[in-house]
């Protein structure tokens, strides 16, 4: 398992975090009638039929009112989104229930609890997967549609969230967040001095110690990759250590931001010179079509042909071939 993944369900095997994960991040009224006094984690291992097991999820269960509610927390690291993650959840959600079957975890009236599936998503690109299983099935007859499956994921998406968004006091979460989006080493220094502050007391010494193994092994090994970084068992021994090393590691990781846009500029270069160069051998072709045809084409009509743009020189071809005058060529362009 990649340090990251370990990382964060490492992280979310606090009891806060997940208070402050659904506080702050389910914008949805029965959150209040929470009682996180109750919080208690629940075993994460579901054997399907072919004998796949789920060992290493993170299933939460908490008191609403009279009844338990269990917290279902999918964490994805993937670079590219997944297009049929509702299928997944869905997946993951029945195996929880047959677990609770088996266990006779039920309701008073004999009926499954209701559970919260979320996917966490921290990749570059925007989550544009569907959240619901409906979604990604076809279209049907009328009648058949009461048939399709239906469940959704609550999806919450890092990279959607600006910085006041992330401002929310006190919010582990969202300083978790923070932390994924630090540009420098001070960004990383302000926030760690703020959890901190936010977690003194004794009790919390183990989330703290978390957070410190995060810093150390995820967060600033994936900044400075060529850094060996000190052991730090406490998020005291993380602020002192960059705090002696802010401005060297400021440079490095400028650097290192440099050296990445030079690349990705170089990258975007060779695209755009490939789109040129296809652009102006398809106008060459459509400009000697159109001489063999029609005689010398005029300087306004040569500047509209190198001007244009690949789906607009195509079009043209395709009618240069047909046309009867270099104006039904151009014809309602």
């Amino acid at each position: 398992m990649a340090e990251h993944d370990t990382g964060y369900k490492n992280l979310f095997s606090h009891p806060r975090m997940i208070q402050d994960l659904l506080i702050g991040f389910v914008p949805e009224p029965w959150v209040r009638e929470l009682d996180f006094s109750t919080l208690e984690r629940v075993s994460g291992s579901y054997v399907s039929d072919d004998l796949r097991s789920r060992e290493d999820d993170v299933v939460w269960k908490v008191r609403w009112g009279p009844r338990w509610v269990y917290v279902y927390i999918l964490l994805e690291f993937q670079s590219t989104v997944d297009p049929f993650m509702a299928v997944r959840i869905l997946t993951y959600v029945g195996l929880l229930y047959q677990d609770l079957i088996r266990r006779g975890e039920l309701g008073p009236e004999g009926k499954l609890p209701p559970v919260l599936p979320v996917v966490l998503y921290n990749g570059e690109r925007r989550w544009s997967a569907a959240e619901a299983v409906e979604d990604l099935v076809e279209a049907v007859p009328e009648g058949l549609g009461r048939y399709r499956p239906r469940m959704r994921y609550l999806l919450i998406d890092e990279g959607r969230y600006g910085p006041e968004a992330l401002s929310i006091e006190r919010n582990l979460v969202a300083a978790l967040f923070r932390l994924e989006q630090s540009r420098t080493p001070e960004d990383v220094r302000a926030v760690v001095e703020a959890l901190l502050e936010w977690m003194g007391a004794d009790e919390q010494r183990e989330l703290r110690r978390a957070f410190a193994v995060w810093v150390r092994r995820v967060l600033l090994p994936a900044r400075l990759p060529d850094t060996p970084m000190p052991e730090t068992r406490d998020l005291l021994e993380v602020r002192d250590m960059l705090a002696e090393r802010v401005k060297e590691w400021t440079e490095q990781w400028k650097r290192e931001g440099i050296e990445a846009g030079r690349k990705e500029g170089l990258q975007q270069g060779l695209q755009q010179g490939l789109q040129q160069g296809l652009q102006e051998g398809r106008a060459e072709l459509l400009l000697r079509i159109l001489e063999k045809r029609f005689g010398e084409v005029p300087a306004d009509l040569r500047d509209r042909v190198t001007g244009a743009d690949l789906d607009t020189l195509a079009g043209w071809v395709e009618r240069a071939f047909e046309a009867e005058s270099l104006k039904d060529v151009f014809k309602g362009e």
